[in-house]
């Protein structure tokens, strides 16, 4: 078995929040991957009104799913459960979806259809620069408030902007269909209110509630590290 691990908005080097949990898999044997998303920027082309948006995400991440024939646990994290949600569709070689305090949408559904009337405080949107991210400064207290400070601020030296079209562009199909699916409900997290994640646990086969922030494989990376270890 090998893990691939999709991170989510906003972010760079998802080697880096991976870091964690992925060593903690190896010390099991278990071999890992975190393919970068180039609507955050890390490919060829910037992020902007002609940037790459989630049809270059999904292209990135199933090429890594096509590598091989090697069983496969795709873990995603928030914005990565869009993404991975068309990328596995049809492949044998993934036994598994686990999505950390992530969406789960239906086809024709969008990281917008799941959005607020009013944009969320520690987001800022630029519809002229047709990007969004993460505000800096309200970082650490939404998102890594249960982890380390050094962690929190290693965390928010990689934001990025993301190209802005990523947040209205629908899924084609939705991949947790037909693969066996455990949410993981993330209790204290600031970002993604833990009723809509427990919404969106109706859809998968089985739910999991971690008490943590929104990134528990940085705030309790064994913990996720040995919930993929065992799956059922």
């Amino acid at each position: 078995m090998r893990v691939v691990f999709v991170h989510g908005a906003c972010v760079r080097d998802g080697s880096w929040w991976w870091h964690l949990a992925a060593s903690a898999l190896r010390g099991h044997g278990v071999g890992s991957t975190a393919p970068a998303l180039p609507s955050c920027g890390e490919g060829d082309r910037p992020a902007g009104p002609q940037g790459p948006g989630l049809a270059e995400d999904v292209a990135a991440v199933r090429a890594v799913l096509t590598e091989s024939d090697q069983p496969i646990v795709v873990v995603a994290h928030s914005y990565g459960g869009i993404v991975a949600a068309e990328a596995a569709v049809g492949l044998a070689a993934v036994r598994h979806l686990v999505l950390v305090s992530s969406y789960l949408p239906e086809p024709g559904e969008s990281l917008s259809t799941f959005g607020a009337d009013v944009p969320p405080p520690f987001l800022d949107f630029d519809p002229d620069g047709g990007t969004f991210g993460a505000r800096p400064e309200l970082f650490a207290e939404t998102f890594a408030q249960d982890c380390p400070p050094d962690l929190a601020r290693d965390a928010a030296a990689r934001l990025v902007r993301q190209t802005l079209a990523v947040t209205r562009q629908p899924v084609r199909a939705a991949a947790w269909h037909d693969v066996s699916t455990t949410y993981v409900v993330c209790t204290e997290d600031r970002g993604t209110p833990v009723a809509a994640q427990r919404e969106f646990s109706r859809r998968a086969d089985r739910a999991v509630e971690v008490e943590a922030g929104h990134h528990p494989f940085l705030s309790r990376p064994q913990a996720v590290a040995d919930l993929v270890r065992h799956l059922p």
